[in-house]
């Protein structure tokens, strides 16, 4: 066996020979891929410690059926954050852009084994990607996670974000990957990832927090840029909104006749005197405001095939877009699921050119679909045609994603546990008509702006690969 070679045309990262004596308790190749073992080589010749060393405890997450979410989830403002992969950040900091949100009695309820709170330390332990990416609760951070993070105590905050530094380098991901099992969808049990070693090194800590206070500073920038857009696509259109009131108890009571009350709505904040003045002030735009019907061709909501049918599949499926996959002025797919080819009649689609919004949860976040191939929607989602040469669709998407409008699609909700925007409310909202050229203008710039935002936080990304080169020169000299 000693004598016997590999071709040189095969890559010696996928075909490698392993003495059986070599074999651990192990028996996937990618354990023993070469690379890998000669860096845990390099690793364990500086006799380190074990996660397990520096643990309290440790707990998984769970998360709650989705379709029977009504129950479940709340909204940002009477919610408890429920933290998911996407929050993790290889910083160590908790992202909260794209955070979901569960009521108080399921956090004290079918939750209370996920619960996490200041200095905890949270590790990715299932999914694509990067393998235990780790983030550390901040002070007074009170909240859950799902199933495919785990929540580990250690005896300080200090601790935890060491751990954190570490595990978020090349070389911590490179360790804990080489553990991790499952195939398409790997996964980390609690041996394997208590057994990752680690490196104990307080510049690694430092290095990261140096990426940290850079990273806040270009957010920053970029959020300041993005905030501006409000103001410029308002101030294009002509419209100056109203000046909204103290929220206080005197302000929040108001008389109105039977004659005024709009919609055969009743409740006091559909009819509240805010949103009279709000379309008072559009009636003054420098164009035409219509109802988005009268410039609709067509609007469809998506489905979604019972769960009993067992439709999800990992991968090599039809592309299944849920409003979690909609993003503020785009579309991310890069956590999104699978319905098996064979309900592919059954699904409803979206084609590139039209705008999908939410109509349910954060309802009225929008993007346009840019997408190639018609990919599937869920039942939470809505894909709107508009006629050729009356709107143009970019345009839309940024009217859409407006603060007035997101709050005007709030207002037009069914009242229920969570905001629902039907299609025949949703095409009774305000959509300002310029002519197509000034919409296009207007579109450019809005772009323009969100690129100069992008440029800002795609500079963290090269301040971490700078600082993981760091980090490795460091730990393996």
């Amino acid at each position: 066996m000693s004598s016997y070679t590999i071709s040189k045309t095969l890559n010696p990262k996928r075909v490698f020979i392993l003495q059986k004596s070599e074999l651990e308790k192990r028996l996937d190749p990618f354990f023993y891929v070469p690379e890998l073992l000669e860096l845990e080589k390099k690793v364990l010749a500086k006799k380190p410690k074990k996660l397990r060393d520096y643990v309290v405890s440790v707990s998984s997450g769970a998360t709650p059926k989705t379709t029977e979410s009504e129950l479940y989830y709340a909204e940002k403002e009477n919610g408890i954050p429920f933290l998911r992969v996407q929050n993790l950040s290889p910083t160590g900091v908790l992202e909260f852009d794209d955070c979901k949100y569960i009521n108080h009695e399921t956090h004290n309820g079918m939750l209370k084994r996920s619960q996490v709170s200041a200095g905890d330390l949270l590790v990715k332990i299932t999914g694509v990607g990067r393998m235990a990416i780790a983030s550390v609760a901040p002070e007074g951070f009170i909240g859950n996670i799902n199933q495919h993070v785990c929540v580990i105590k250690t005896r300080s905050k200090e601790i935890s974000e060491t751990l954190a530094a570490f595990l978020n380098s090349d070389i911590g991901e490179k360790l804990a990957s080489r553990r991790s099992a499952g195939g398409t969808r790997p996964a980390l049990d609690y041996p394997a990832l208590l057994s990752i070693p680690i490196i104990e090194d307080k510049r690694i800590l430092q290095i990261t927090k140096k990426v940290i206070d850079q990273k806040q500073k270009n957010e920053a920038e970029a959020e300041k840029l993005l905030s501006s857009i409000d103001d410029y696509l308002l101030k294009e259109l002509g419209i100056t909104l109203p000046i909204p009131v103290e929220n206080t108890l005197k302000n929040r009571m108001f008389i109105t006749k039977v004659s005024e009350l709009s919609g055969n709505r009743f409740d006091p904040h559909f009819n509240k005197t805010y949103f009279k003045e709000v379309f008072n002030s559009f009636s003054k735009s420098k164009f035409n405001i219509t109802r988005i019907k009268d410039v609709l061709e067509n609007i469809k909501t998506g489905t979604t095939p019972h769960q009993r049918l067992d439709p999800f599949i990992e991968s090599d499926g039809v592309v299944f877009l849920r409003n979690t996959n909609l993003k503020k002025y785009h579309i991310d797919l890069s956590d999104t699921k699978f319905v098996k080819n064979e309900f592919a009649n059954e699904l409803t689609y979206s084609v590139k050119g039209e705008v999908i919004m939410c109509i349910a949860g954060t309802v009225g976040l929008s993007a346009i679909n840019d997408i190639e191939n018609p990919i599937s929607i869920n039942q939470n989602v809505s894909a709107l045609k508009f006629f050729e040469g009356k709107i143009n669709p970019v345009f839309a998407s940024y009217w859409f994603n407006t603060n007035i409008f997101l709050e005007l699609t709030k207002r037009a909700c069914s009242v229920a546990t969570i905001f629902y925007l039907n299609n025949d409310n949703l095409k009774l909202l305000p959509i300002p008509v310029p002519p197509l050229d000034k919409q296009k203008e207007i579109a450019k710039h809005i772009t323009d702006i969100r690129n100069k935002a992008q440029q800002l936080k795609d500079k963290t990304k090269e301040l971490l690969k700078k600082a993981s080169e760091e980090i490795e020169e460091i730990l393996l000299k």
